[in-house]
């Protein structure tokens, strides 16, 4: 017996090493490219300051490389004009007040608090305010004794982000699309998963089930978040790379534009699996059509990330899909259903609006068609939004 559970205690944890070192062996890959990237933008960086501007010891250019490489994807181009802006105000304030009160200890602390607090009013970002500090401790402990190095950083900051630009935008870039799905996937599938888990609570009258449903996803808001950010990243390539510039009107470009209606689909069915929850918890009608109408949904968006995955040019699927959890919606209504049993009704409507609208329908066509599949509005009668 003992031997027995030795063994099964050694197979469980050959396993979750064996998922440990998968899930390592994929952040590996989907890391390679930023990997590749950035080796060769500090590489690249330092021979550009060092062989063909003869900048002594550049430093800063492969540094300034790499943290600009480090930003979100997408936030390349706004993380290099930050490190120039920082890098500027550090400079300015570092420069002035050396030459008005000299050098020292509280003379280098408070160079850098209104190096901090200037680059603070200049914009919010942290990376701006940060640079700014850091040269403006480089100012304040290094010029003293190294003559015009103040013009070294500056040149470097510049290098350094331009070849991060040139690298990811023309040497180097990484496929926008294959962000996009690698991003939205995890989200798409938390929403799925938690979607049918809330039409089988719906079904059962189980609201713990359903309450579940809701914390996974109120828990996993990074997923969420990853979307947006890969869609960013999918507009600065179609805006910096000339490679991706003839995918602006294709599938990526779409895509692109996706992302904000998608988003709001998400929260407007994170709303319906909350209402969900009240609605089992207060003992309200649950009729057949209203798990189907769930479910329809979660089918919807898998259905659209299958589209995204494969580059479909058309989401007709999606529609079709979408529009048949509207009907069913519709149904559940016309059938009787209680205050919150109104509210899933309502951001089933709502959160295929919004899907339609992400399959590259306008929003006029997307509510009209709403409206279409929902059909009557009785027993009530009161015409709702789409």
């Amino acid at each position: 017996m003992h031997a027995d559970h030795e063994r099964a205690t050694a197979a469980q944890l050959s396993r979750r090493s064996a998922g440990v070192l998968r899930n390592r062996l994929r952040r590996v890959r989907a890391g390679a490219g930023l990997a590749a990237q950035a080796g060769l933008a500090a590489g690249l960086s330092w021979w550009t300051a060092d062989s063909l501007l003869n900048i002594p010891q550049p430093l800063f250019a492969p540094i300034s490389a790499v943290v600009t490489l480090a930003a979100s994807v997408g936030q390349r181009l706004r993380r290099t004009i930050e490190l120039v802006i920082g890098v500027a105000v550090g400079i300015l304030i570092g420069d002035l007040l050396i030459y008005l009160l000299g050098v020292g200890p509280w003379q280098l602390g408070l160079i850098v608090v209104l190096a901090v607090l200037v680059a603070a009013f200049v914009g919010r970002s942290p990376a701006l305010v940060v640079q700014a500090g850091a040269t403006a401790v480089l100012i304040g402990t290094v010029t003293p004794s190294v003559p015009n190095v103040e013009v070294a950083r500056f040149v470097d900051a510049l290098i350094g982000g331009a070849v991060a630009l040139v690298v990811t935008a023309v040497l180097l870039p990484l496929n926008p699309l294959r962000t996009i799905n690698r991003a939205a996937g995890p989200a798409l599938e938390l929403l799925i998963d938690q979607l049918d888990a809330t039409a089988t609570a719906l079904r059962q009258r189980d609201a713990a089930q359903a309450q579940e449903a809701l914390e996974r996803l109120r828990n996993n808001k990074k997923e969420l978040g990853a979307f947006g950010e890969a869609a960013q990243a999918a507009r600065e390539a179609t805006t910096l790379s000339p490679v991706f510039w003839s995918a602006r009107e294709g599938p990526l470009g779409r895509y692109a534009l996706a992302v904000d209606p998608i988003d709001r689909a998400m929260r407007n069915s994170g709303t319906l699996i909350r209402r969900a929850v009240t609605l089992i918890e207060d003992g309200e009608p649950v009729p057949e059509s209203m798990p189907a109408a769930v479910s329809a949904l979660a089918e919807a968006i898998r259905t659209l990330r299958r589209e995204f995955a494969r580059g479909a040019a058309e989401a007709d699927r999606t529609r079709e899909r979408a529009l048949r959890a509207v009907t069913e919606a519709g149904r559940a209504y016309r059938s009787g259903v209680g205050f919150s049993g109104s509210v899933v009704v309502a951001q089933v409507r709502t959160a295929v609006s919004d899907l339609l609208v992400a399959t590259d329908l306008g929003q006029d066509d997307a509510n009209q068609l709403v409206r279409q599949a929902f059909g009557p509005l009785t027993p009530t009668g009161e015409q709702r939004q789409a």
